[in-house]
């Protein structure tokens, strides 16, 4: 059998990456740390709302008591060259000043949600940082518009893994699982239906908007929901019964509370 070399045709010096969707730019890899040593690798997206720049996440990748996960800093990668993707740096962001928490999180009347936003300084930032972030414009406000066969996608890094070369995340098909719009068992989470792994924790569960405006155009996406965790039964008999392969996905109009003021 013969074989042949395929070699691909480089995109041309000084372009910018027009194929790649801003949602690639908008997901940054999560790593946690306590002093230099490292933790765990989870997903995250950028937020912003009045100027102001926000990190978002699950809030049991900056804190979990239940397992003693309990990182002192995290680090994010940026992409530093718009016509080099293989060009990033690491961002790192105490979780802690002055021995306070310097993120926040959020409860409702259904207790605690699992997500944490932690600002980000922008004047710290490279100057040449590739970040596109979501905004309030980017919520679903209509329930009604989210129809139970909408394919979403699931925006991150499942057991850390991505492209290592552009340094990008991966995206995940799924489905809703339970009604958008209604807390399922009155928490503030809806379901999806998605194959999904640790590390994904923190990634954005999000729709295509096919009417894009002024606000949403560079990013035409809807920011549907922060994915936290898988959904299983505690009483599944592990060897005679699947994982259910359920996920839970808290509802991103959060973020409003969280990043105002």
């Amino acid at each position: 059998m013969t074989q042949q070399t395929f070699t691909p045709i480089p995109a041309p010096l000084g372009r910018p990456p027009a194929l790649v969707d801003p949602l690639f730019l908008a997901a940054p890899r999560v790593s946690t740390f306590r002093g230099n040593y490292a933790l765990t690798n989870a997903s995250g997206f950028f937020f912003e709302q009045e100027q102001r720049l926000f990190l978002v996440t699950s809030r049991h990748v900056v804190i979990d008591e239940a397992t003693q996960h309990l990182p002192d800093r995290i680090e994010i990668e940026l992409h530093i060259d718009a016509a080099d993707l293989t060009k990033s740096t690491g961002f790192s962001m105490p979780l802690y000043a002055k021995g306070q928490s310097a993120w926040r999180q959020g409860r409702d009347s259904g207790g605690e949600i699992d997500v944490a936003v932690l600002e980000i300084n922008r004047q710290k930032l490279p100057a040449n940082a590739m970040v596109r972030a979501f905004t309030p414009a980017h919520l679903q406000a209509s329930f009604g518009a989210v129809p139970v066969d909408a394919p979403l996608l699931v925006v991150g890094f499942p057991l850390g893994f991505h492209d290592t070369v552009h340094h990008l995340p991966v995206v995940r098909t799924t489905g809703i699982a339970s009604p958008y719009g209604i807390r399922f068992q009155s928490k503030g989470f809806f379901l999806t239906d998605a194959r999904t792994h640790r590390g994904t924790s923190g990634a954005a569960v999000v729709m295509r908007d096919l009417s894009p405006t002024d606000g949403t155009s560079s990013l035409p996406w809807k920011l549907l929901g922060v994915h936290s965790s898988r959904m299983d039964m505690g009483n599944r008999d592990l060897v005679l019964d699947e994982s259910l392969g359920l996920n839970c996905a808290w509802y991103a109009d959060i973020l409003l509370t969280l990043t105002q003021g």
